[in-house]
């Protein structure tokens, strides 16, 4: 899942990213309405963290842009006020859930994952092919009966090519889905984590590399 916060409060934006990416979690982070809007425009969202008081373009405005849009993203609007009438303005500007502040990190992580599975269709709790299985809700993968235990990269990567059921996925929908922004879309970041991710599977190798497309797992 590929996650945006946007929210002025860097503290507050940081501290939820941290506990986010710890759920490996892809995460950007835009301080402002204006990067929130710009960020929307060049990566796939799943769920977007909306301050509802952004400065420069405000946190209304962007959701409206996001809506006007028809982008799947999925909206949790935060936001100081806990009054009804400002839960039934945010709502009725087109996001999807609404949270106030001060909250519990893990409620926000559980409206995320809520979120999450409405932008997309939803996936089996275990995701299994070529003798491996991911099980999502525990974050455990087996190859036969044996436990293969994976860094939050390699398990985002395993349960990407999975995911896909036999189909290709290039080098570049993956940093996409399982990295966040920061990363170089030239790095050889990709390769490196496949090749960890093999050697842990061990043999016999169950990725395939379609040369100058992606990897699969047939």
């Amino acid at each position: 899942m590929r996650v945006l916060i946007a929210e002025d409060e860097r503290m507050l934006a940081d501290s939820i990213a941290e506990g986010l990416r710890a759920e490996a979690l892809a995460v950007d982070i835009a301080y402002d309405g204006d990067s929130a809007l710009e960020r929307l425009g060049v990566h796939d969202y799943d769920v977007l963290i909306l301050d509802r008081d952004l400065p420069g373009v405000h946190g209304d405005d962007v959701c409206r842009s996001v809506v006007g849009s028809g982008a799947l993203v999925r909206i949790l609007m935060l936001t100081a006020s806990a009054d009804v009438r400002s839960r039934v303005a945010g709502l009725s500007l087109g996001a999807d859930d609404y949270l106030p502040k001060p909250f519990a990190f893990e409620e926000l992580l559980a409206r995320v994952h809520a979120l999450g599975r409405r932008a997309r269709p939803a996936d089996p709790p275990m995701l299994e092919r070529a003798g491996v299985r991911l099980d999502r809700a525990h974050r455990q993968v087996f190859r036969g009966s044996r436990y293969v235990p994976l860094a939050r990269k390699e398990f985002g990567v395993l349960a990407e090519l999975l995911r896909a059921d036999g189909a290709v996925v290039s080098s570049e929908d993956l940093l996409e889905k399982v990295w966040d922004e920061h990363i170089d879309p030239f790095t050889n970041t990709v390769r490196t984590t496949m090749m960890k991710l093999r050697r842990k599977l061990g043999e016999p190798p169950v990725i395939e590399t379609v040369p100058g497309v992606g990897y699969r797992i047939p």
